[in-house]
């Protein structure tokens, strides 16, 4: 039997970098905002480095305090992905959409665009919307929880039901007889449920991977009875090996509850690494990163560690006494970490900069040093696989491709080549066109 070996799909979000002041870096180009190259670029990169998929979350709104900072998510998901599939091979292309502001008949029909013409590397993130800022642009209030799930639920099978009313096999295409397609397999679905649907059929064959790959990002109850029972993929937000070793369990026993193989269903945790030769030069990459944000970061710093703090103190490190009244605010599974960082004798601004209050683990130093924390998660089977958020693209890309990568294939970790040419291929996922037949 082969070895297990890890999935690791790359955060893509706004040409930039996962940092808000990645825009700013020396040697990034202010206007890659809109710049598809400079995307187009990026992508190829981390398919050089065998990367499985890229990961393009969304946001249905301006959610930054732009005078200083870009938004993390501007352009159109699909489209942006569109760009890069003509300019790939074998990456995945994965995107967020809403089931809440969107139609069923146009969602399936894009998503299956984008599956067809990057020849079966497309995956849908399935999500619900509730935010206020996001309903104002729809001309409409957020729903509550209930219906915002059961449109969700309803969404993705009226979705699969369109993508497979072309059934496979429809497709003649024969010149000589005149026989184009068979009319008997391409049929209406009349799916339809008290939020969501469509007659059909949709007029799109299959992809080399029959349909799209669903994905998962979301915690609590709902997400994970979405997870289990229609995702291949979950995007997940963890802080400790303890955690995800839960969250993992928790949706395997969700797809095994409902009649799914458990193995079917792949975790990601998140990483954010912070790679230079040494820990003192990766400290200063996110020291030059941080210079405008930790001061106001430094009051929840002190809430972490559950002691005043305020931001004069940001060159200083945490006196005697303040070490001795620290305690890990159990509200924030941060805290624990962020305390060991401050006990190590560095400055608030050096604890800061080794990434305690981001919303991933920020492993700090040489390749290794992140490699190795992989390698920690994977073999405790806290994970399937990570997805990574680079900090600045504009370099980060490469150094985690050269420098990362090349480590975890000699440790036999992460493969040397793709395992196939489409997302399920990469992912091992199982094949699938329409409804899955277990949960009807």
């Amino acid at each position: 039997m082969s070895k297990r070996q890890m999935l690791l799909g790359l955060q893509f979000g706004n040409g930039y970098g996962s940092q808000p002041d990645a825009w700013r870096m020396p040697g990034v180009d202010p206007s890659n905002l809109t710049d598809f190259d400079a995307l187009v670029r990026y992508a190829r990169s981390a398919e050089r480095g065998k990367i499985d998929f890229l990961f393009l979350p969304d946001f249905l709104g301006l959610g930054a305090e732009i005078d200083h900072h870009p938004p993390m998510f501007t352009l159109e998901p699909l489209l942006t992905l569109a760009a890069v599939a003509r300019a790939t091979e074998r990456i995945g292309l994965v995107t967020t959409a809403s089931t809440t502001f969107n139609d069923a008949y146009n969602l399936a029909r894009q998503f299956k665009t984008l599956d067809v013409m990057s020849h079966g590397r497309a995956g849908w993130n399935v999500v619900p919307t509730a935010d206020d800022t996001a309903a104002a642009n729809f001309g409409r209030a957020a729903p509550a929880r209930q219906d915002k799930y059961e449109r969700l639920h309803e969404m993705v099978q009226v979705v699969q039901g369109l993508w497979g009313s072309w059934q496979e096999g429809a497709w003649i295409k024969n010149a000589e007889t005149g026989r184009f397609a068979d009319a008997s397999k391409i049929q209406p679905v009349n799916l339809g449920g008290r939020h969501v649907a469509s007659r059909g059929p949709l007029p799109i064959p299959p992809s080399e991977q029959g349909q799209p790959v669903i994905f998962q990002a979301g915690g609590g109850g709902y997400g994970l009875g979405v997870a289990g029972r229609y995702a291949d993929g979950v995007i997940g937000a963890t802080f400790t090996i303890e955690d995800a070793i839960a969250q993992r369990r928790a949706l395997r026993q969700a797809a095994e509850k409902a009649g799914r193989d458990p193995d079917e269903i792949k975790f990601f945790a998140g990483v954010m690494p912070a790679i230079a030769a040494t820990r003192r030069e990766a400290l200063e990459r996110r020291l030059l990163l941080g210079k405008d944000i930790f001061p106001q970061r430094v009051p929840y710093l002190g809430y972490m560690l559950s002691i005043s703090l305020t931001a004069d103190r940001l060159d200083t490190p945490l006196t005697a006494a303040e070490l001795t009244a620290a305690r890990p605010n159990p509200s924030d599974p941060r805290a624990s970490n962020a305390l060991a960082i401050a006990r190590e004798g560095w400055t608030i601004r050096e604890v800061l900069a080794h990434g305690v209050i981001d919303y991933h683990p920020t492993p700090v130093g040489p390749a290794s040093v992140t490699a190795d924390h992989m390698q920690e998660w994977f073999e405790a089977g806290a994970v399937d696989g990570f997805w990574v958020s680079v900090d600045i693209y504009e370099d980060g890309i490469d150094t985690f491709v050269d420098e990362v990568v090349p480590i975890l294939q000699d440790r036999g970790l992460f493969h040397h080549d793709y395992r196939g040419t489409t997302l399920r291929d990469h992912l091992g996922a199982p094949h699938q066109y329409g409804l899955d037949p277990r949960l009807q």
